[in-house]
């Protein structure tokens, strides 16, 4: 969908941000930037709808090249997402994603159609709507600026830095959000971040570039962890990049049954750590009945840990056995405990898979 044809962007003082780049983003995916600061990734994306024009080469969107279009016609047919949302202080929320389609000639009533859906995409409410930015929190802001990029309905969406002014938490439940959201509406996303966490979790492809505004290498996030291109890439991926690798891996690993008991069941003495969970089936947490024996009350309980779904990657498994008080990592299918597992378990089996592919 989009072409970097020997992109090169370099200003008048003889600094080069972006050099000789040539890459192509495929459709329908999320494709993400990454690098150090100053390595070009932000002005490669600003070329794309001509925030920035390049010194030579060419961009292809759809094949077309960007620069026989007019500038503010190309940018009102892309989303576009800020750091810090970029939001009108004196508009409403509401009035903030209207702003595209009523730019785009919309009538009214088909502007606040259009923007009302995408901010219940984002899970704001109609009440959210009628606020003004500095009545939300951070993460809603971000949120409306999300919206707002999908109010017109665009095939393509650019986001520059868009989490990274939120909270881990926030920024967590945003990137799920946006996950969501394109593959929902099957559009095209280019992402710049700086964090490399961000990027594989995120990406379907990643862009690693270097100082001097040089593609160091372009490839899904599991073969970048497995096969880093040069020293630049592996130590940019980070020295825990096997584990990070455990992200990608679905090993095929059978549960351990779990026996479970309910708040108020009584428990036998010196039966180690037992799983609590409700009348439902959905864990509650563990008791210890080392020397202790009766009923079960809540105030016994002890976390749970994380909890990892039936499809989880090694790495969800392992850190579900890692943060349990008993070691058994709790595997649960739509909130109801089917199973547990040890990290014992989860690495032999992540192994004896790496074994089989080799």
């Amino acid at each position: 969908m989009i072409r970097f044809e020997s992109v090169t962007k370099r200003y008048a003082d003889g600094t080069t941000a972006v050099d000789n780049l040539s890459l192509e983003v495929p459709r329908g995916g999320i494709t993400v930037l990454v690098g150090p600061s100053g390595c070009g990734k932000t002005t490669s994306l600003r070329m794309i709808n001509r925030m920035v024009e390049p010194t030579s080469g060419r961009i292809l969107l759809d094949g077309d090249d960007v620069s026989e279009r007019p500038a503010a016609q190309l940018r009102r047919s892309i989303g576009y997402v800020i750091q810090h949302a970029g939001l009108f202080p004196h508009r409403t929320v509401l009035a903030n994603v209207m702003t595209v389609p009523r730019l785009l000639g919309w009538d009214r009533g088909r502007a606040r159609t259009a923007a009302m859906e995408a901010l219940e995409k984002v899970g704001l409410t109609a009440d959210q709507a009628r606020r003004y930015p500095a009545q939300l929190s951070g993460g809603q802001q971000q949120r409306v600026g999300v919206a707002r990029a999908l109010a017109s309905g665009p095939e393509l969406v650019l986001m520059d830095e868009p989490f990274s002014a939120v909270d881990p938490i926030v920024r967590g439940d945003l990137q799920e959000e946006v996950r969501r959201l394109q593959r929902e509406l099957g559009i095209t996303v280019v992402l710049v971040t700086h964090d490399i966490d961000e990027a594989l979790t995120l990406g379907d492809q990643v862009a690693v570039m270097r100082h001097g505004g040089h593609l160091a290498q372009f490839a899904p996030p599991a073969e970048l962890l497995a096969e880093p291109e040069d020293d630049f890439v592996a130590g940019f991926v980070g020295k825990d990049r096997g584990y990070r690798a455990l992200g990608f891996a679905r090993p095929d690993l059978p549960l351990r049954e779990e026996a479970t008991v309910q708040l108020g069941q009584p428990v036998v003495a010196g039966a180690g750590w037992v799983l609590v969970a409700d009348g439902g089936g959905a864990p509650l947490g563990w008791v210890d009945v080392n020397g202790w024996g009766g009923p079960v009350p809540e105030g016994r309980l002890h976390r749970l840990g994380t909890l990892a779904e039936v499809d989880a990657s090694a790495r969800t498994l392992l850190d579900a056995a890692l943060s349990s008080p008993s070691g058994r990592g709790v595997v649960v299918d739509d909130g109801r405990v089917v199973g547990t597992v040890t990290a014992d378990e989860v690495l032999a089996a992540t192994l004896r898979a790496r074994s089989g592919e080799s």
